[in-house]
């Protein structure tokens, strides 16, 4: 029997998409998802009126030069409504708010255009957005825009982000007092007298269930309990809108029950990582769309297959991108794109004489930049893909215009950049052929700690205080580092000294992963010192050394560096003050990733015993401090 139609029914004050499978009312003109109707259940969302409920568009801004904290919260109301597709096989609906100059430090200054389709036969339904600014216009900042989702309370608790990361749910009124205790920030809770007796004394915090851009492809909730037991999944099959490339952290589903379509924000990465639109600068983006997508399972069935059922529907959306269904002619079809092949080799001559392929290199199209601009990148487009064993690859679906070739590679340090631009048109298959990326070398290497992955994975993780325990990363070595309270540890571990690390005689598993402050007694906080110990058994006075620190993350930090003399009044090197990533305190392994190339004078070095002094002096706070991703001490130049 074929599927039913899609039916549009529109009334004074709201709007109803029904295919027969989902029925979907959304109020009008503002364009508020009120109501999700499934497998006769009345309301998969929260609709008590009280906060924000239901689903809906959400834009964080600012005027120029503002701080973080006057961000202005928006939720995006559309002013006219309008049908754009009406027929038995799709139902394409508009709400728009335009901006004029009268709504001047009020609303947003730009035009928005939230649209919604609903397909013959689909289990949900895709939202889409179109961001415009225009001409003459006043510039703005945007910290955060988003699509939300407020699940039943009393229906959905179980969520699902990943195989292994997925588990029953406190709610959300375990985390208000007096059930929950806040901690060092409000987003981390103590669940101190939860109705469910199992979360007693856990810590829940959003920012636990983040998650990389390469990696948030489906994420949602399964209600456990119902009759029938239903899955709300939230799937984006495409990265190409998101901000920041494919190691971007972004929030998934939360406690609440809440599902999020993050599309910009400042996440692991602080203002770097906020679009600054100018005055009078013109731009449009186009946002999704994404896909929210329904599944159910009756007595007798295992729920838990609702997730495995959602991670095949993903695959299915992947590989229908880009669709050729949305009517906005901002949204351009496959056949309006181009697409890049070719293969990246990597030439160290210190670790091989013929090149290295480039097994699994990160390969993407950027807007233009200098090397590694990517991360930082926010107001456009980016198209990522991983090359094979060879270092083949094929970026394709790539919307027209000019961009940069960027390249890394684990395994290697430093970021690559092809010479030329690289310019898509309709249709077109641009073949970059053999290109070839040098990492930074200059001699052999004497020593090296950790392994060049753009993270602090590998490092030393240690175990949580059993008082701030998430059970879900309980066991998980990979994921030890999501607990809450871990930069406490440190000063633990190390209550009078600071980490020493003896080349040849330590391991990088005992790295700790954060170089992070130290509490005193008074409440105050210092800065630390590490320390880099290892032997050389001859020295070129008047050569030149290379010390190669690559850092996973940095949060108002700063890196010093000093050899032999811990208390020379001027580092051999000063970073400055860098980075607003905050990962240490949300739980993140990673942030904006830094390379600094230090220059060591062989005179400053010592036959026998040298010590390199790593020195994070800033210390107003827990959270400053730096995540190193991997250190290598190279000789001077060989002659060849």
């Amino acid at each position: 029997m074929a599927p039913l139609g899609v039916h549009l029914s529109v009334e004074t004050d709201h709007v109803v998409m029904d295919n027969g499978i989902c029925q979907v009312t959304l109020s009008n003109p503002d364009g508020i998802v009120t109501g999700i109707q499934y497998n006769g259940i009345d309301n998969l969302l929260e609709n008590t009126n009280v906060g924000q409920t239901g689903g809906y568009w959400d834009i964080v801004w600012s005027p120029p030069g503002a701080s973080k904290s006057a961000g202005i919260f928006d939720v995006i109301r559309g002013t006219t409504f309008e049908v754009i597709v009406e027929t038995e096989e799709q139902v394409e609906i508009s709400f728009k708010r335009t901006w004029d100059q009268s709504q001047e430090g009020k609303l947003v200054p730009l035009n928005i255009d939230k649209r919604f389709i609903m397909l013959r036969g689909s289990s949900g339904f895709y939202s889409y957005g179109i961001y415009e600014h225009l001409e003459g216009w006043p510039g703005f900042n945007i910290g955060e825009t988003r699509i939300a989702f407020k699940l039943s309370i009393d229906k959905f608790n179980y969520m699902a982000i990943s195989d292994r990361r997925q588990r029953f749910m406190p709610s959300a009124r375990d985390r208000m007092p007096p059930r929950g205790r806040p901690l060092a920030y409000p987003e981390a809770v103590k669940l101190v007298d939860p109705a469910e007796p199992e979360f007693k004394g856990e810590v829940d915090d959003k920012y636990q269930y983040s998650c990389d851009n390469k990696d948030n492809k489906v994420h949602g909730w399964i209600s456990m309990g119902t009759n029938p037991v239903v899955g709300f999944w939230q799937i984006t099959p495409s990265d190409e809108f998101r901000s920041g490339g494919p190691l971007k952290q972004n929030l998934t589903s939360h406690v609440g029950p809440t599902t999020l379509a993050m599309f910009l924000s400042a996440h692991y990465a602080g203002d770097d990582l906020v679009p600054k639109i100018a005055d009078g600068e013109p731009w449009k983006k186009v946002f999704g769309p994404v896909f929210i997508y329904l599944n159910s399972s009756m007595d007798g069935e295992d729920p838990f297959l609702l997730w495995s059922n959602a991670e095949d529907q993903m695959a299915i959306e992947v590989q229908s991108w880009p669709y050729s269904f949305p009517a906005s002619e901002d949204f351009l079809k496959s056949n309006q794109r181009g697409s890049c092949t070719g293969k990246l080799l990597v030439e160290d001559s210190y670790l091989a004489e013929d090149y290295i392929p480039g097994a699994g290199a990160y390969v993407g199209l950027a807007p233009p930049g200098e090397a590694g601009s990517w991360q930082r990148e926010c107001k456009d487009y980016q198209f990522w893909t991983t090359a094979d064993d060879s270092g083949c690859f094929c970026i394709p679906n790539v919307l027209p215009g000019d961009y940069n070739l960027f390249a890394w590679v684990r395994g290697f340090v430093g970021d690559y950049r092809y010479e030329n631009l690289v310019t898509i048109t309709p249709s077109c298959n641009i073949d970059a052929g053999d290109l070839v990326f040098e990492p930074p070398r200059d001699g052999p290497t004497l020593w090296e700690i950790g392994f060049p992955d753009r993270s602090a994975s590998g490092f030393f993780v240690p175990d949580p205080n059993p008082d701030y325990v998430n059970k879900l990363f309980v066991g998980d070595v990979d994921n030890k580092f999501r607990q809450y309270g871990l930069w406490e540890r440190y000063a633990e571990l190390y209550p009078e000294t600071d980490l020493v690390f003896t080349v040849g005689e330590c391991d990088s598993a005992e790295w700790f992963f954060a170089q992070v402050t130290r509490r005193k007694e008074d409440g105050q906080y210092v800065g630390t010192t590490w320390q880099i110990k290892f032997q050389l058994d001859a020295v070129d006075p008047t050569g030149t050394y290379k010390l190669r620190i690559a850092i996973a993350s940095a949060t108002f930090s700063e890196l010093q560096v000093r050899v032999n003399d811990p208390d020379a009044a001027r580092p051999l090197f000063t970073s400055g003050l860098i980075g607003r990533d905050n990962s240490i305190a949300r739980h993140g392994i990673h942030g904006i990733h830094w390379l600094f190339n230090i220059d060591v004078p062989g005179c400053e070095l010592s036959q026998g015993e040298n010590v390199i002094y790593l020195t994070q002096p800033r210390c107003q706070s827990p959270f400053q401090g730096l995540l190193y991703d991997y250190l290598r001490f190279e000789t001077p130049p060989l002659s060849r």
